[in-house]
């Protein structure tokens, strides 16, 4: 269940493995892909790239997209048992993991995540976005963080390259922003967002990125962190060049801060008026605590982008505090610790909303050698028709799509872009991305 990353990269494995196996890939989307299509900001064509190895796996003759289909709704646990010998739910994290902060409900407080979803052109949100703040605050030092700062900072004609749809670049072509502030609790050695990341802020010719020298401080913690990741040394030295460098006279500017963390959204009238920080300081292990120095920053929005939480699965248990189910090895444990025979975990809902990409393939193979070893025990299906399950859709009046489906969507939104100049515009309206792959 689920035809992102997660569940691609299961199906590939089980498809290359010896066993005689045929996989089914649902998707709540009519699309497949995931968070490719619907959690990468849309001017990151690299990242985007990655579809081309998904496509290889979804070509495949033993694997099967059914799109369009809600687990949970048209489709329950017990009911995909009486088709399939095992079940893997690889259904990802798509909402705002919580933030206890007074003012967080004011109006102009927004999650990331939807923010996300807005701008990538999800079927299942409003079509406008509340584009009406000159200065914005980001909460987090994440690579989501920095995907809403520069979305937000850019210029909607930057955008135009992208598969952006109409609906989108008419909002942010309105948005008055002119100044993105972005706020780290600790210092530029914990910052989470990659090198690559870091630096595509500053290729924007409209947007002036800024560090504050004062925010530049390390600690043993943090240069034991430096000496042993490349990878923050390199996101280090990139934000130390722009903590000395002259101010240009680019018409937008994104900031970033550290050693400030969120105590307040100040309102009033319902609304956001401003952001209240603490001033931090490093203890010596790479962690802070607060210096009783406040700041008032002058915003009208606030995102926070401090992590995504997966949802509660119907019939499986679920551990809200880490926002995954509870398995050993991607084997489903219930509120016993037993297995539920059967049934398995890949991706962000089993280990939680953490990493990149490419790390959910070592999920995957975890999960995958464990459903291989369960294989001489597993409950058989009653229904071993390959075309069973899609007459039971049919007669639930669920209108599936399928990977030839996505063939029809796919060139359908090429076609759209092509009098523009570009690669593809994205069809956003479920109701149409149905009719075009049911076409």
């Amino acid at each position: 269940m689920g035809a992102g990353p997660a569940g691609i990269y299961a199906a590939d494995i089980l498809d290359k493995s010896e066993a005689d196996v045929t996989v089914d890939l649902f998707e709540r989307m009519p699309a497949p892909f995931g968070l490719i299509r619907y959690g990468v900001a849309p001017d990151h064509p690299r990242i985007k790239g990655i579809v081309t190895a998904l496509h290889k796996v979804l070509d495949k003759p033993n694997i099967r997209l059914l799109g369009n289909v809600d687990y949970g709704t048209d489709i329950k646990l017990g009911e995909l048992q009486e088709f399939y010998d095992a079940v893997i739910f690889s259904t990802g994290a798509t909402a705002d993991r919580p933030l206890d902060l007074p003012g967080i409900d004011l109006d102009g407080s927004h999650g990331a995540a939807d923010f996300v979803s807005w701008y990538d052109g999800h079927p299942d949100v409003a079509r406008t976005w509340p584009l009406n703040a000159t200065s914005v605050a980001v909460l987090g030092v994440g690579n989501v963080a920095l995907d809403v700062a520069r979305i937000l900072a850019k210029t909607a004609d930057e955008l135009l390259t992208t598969d952006i749809p109409a609906n989108v670049y008419e909002g942010l072509k309105t948005s008055p922003v002119t100044d993105v502030h972005v706020f780290g609790r600790r210092g530029p050695a914990q910052a989470k967002f990659t090198p690559l990341e870091l630096r595509e802020l500053d290729h924007s010719p409209n947007v002036e990125v800024i560090v504050h020298p004062e925010d530049i401080e390390f600690d043993e913690g943090s240069i034991a962190a430096l000496r042993a990741s490349k990878q923050i040394d390199m996101v280090v030295k990139t934000l130390q060049d722009w903590a000395i460098r002259d101010h240009g006279d680019r018409p937008k500017r994104l900031h970033l801060h550290f050693f400030h963390s969120p105590t307040e959204i100040t309102g009033e009238d319902g609304r956001v008026t401003g952001l209240r920080t603490e001033r931090t300081e490093l203890t010596g292990d790479g962690n802070v605590r607060g210096t009783g120095e406040f700041h008032d920053w002058d915003v009208q929005a606030v995102y926070r982008a401090v992590g995504y939480l997966s949802s509660h699965l119907a019939e499986l248990p679920f551990d809200h505090t880490t926002g995954t189910v509870p398995h050993q090895a991607g084997r489903v444990l219930d509120m016993d610790d037993a297995q539920l025979l059967g049934v398995y975990v890949t991706g962000w809902i089993k280990r939680g909303p953490i990493g990149l990409i490419g790390h959910t393939k070592g999920d995957a193979a975890e999960t995958v050698a464990s459903l291989l070893a369960d294989a001489d025990n597993l409950p058989e299906p009653t229904q071993i028709s390959p075309d069973a399950i899609l007459d039971f859709l049919a007669e639930r009046g669920i209108p599936f799509t399928t990977w030839a489906g996505w063939g029809k969507l796919d060139a359908h939104e090429k076609s759209l872009g092509e009098p523009h100049g570009r690669e593809r515009i994205k069809v956003v309206e479920r109701d149409e991305m149905t009719r075009v792959s049911r076409s």
